[in-house]
């Protein structure tokens, strides 16, 4: 069985699929930040939140879609299901 078949038999479960949504979008926050030349700190600053934050959401702690949009706003990025 390759990778993409195994996750996306997990992805069933929703729990399973909340979880990796979730990974997703922090990976995209990260990768997006990185792009930019950013450090957390600065980009914290530039959505009016913490760098405490931005950390937390790069690990994959849960956040409201509202603090996304803030902080893809900071980025010069809009949200669709992904950072572009």
């Amino acid at each position: 069985m390759l990778i993409r078949e195994l996750i996306e038999e997990k992805k069933k479960d929703m729990d399973v699929a909340k979880a990796y949504d979730l990974l997703g979008k922090a990976v995209a926050l990260y990768h997006a930040r990185e792009e930019t030349g950013l450090t957390q700190a600065v980009l914290a600053q530039k959505a009016l939140t913490t760098q405490s934050t931005i950390a937390k959401i790069e690990r994959g702690a849960n956040f409201s879609f509202d603090k996304l949009d803030d902080i893809s706003r900071a980025l010069g990025k809009k949200m669709a299901g992904e950072l572009v």
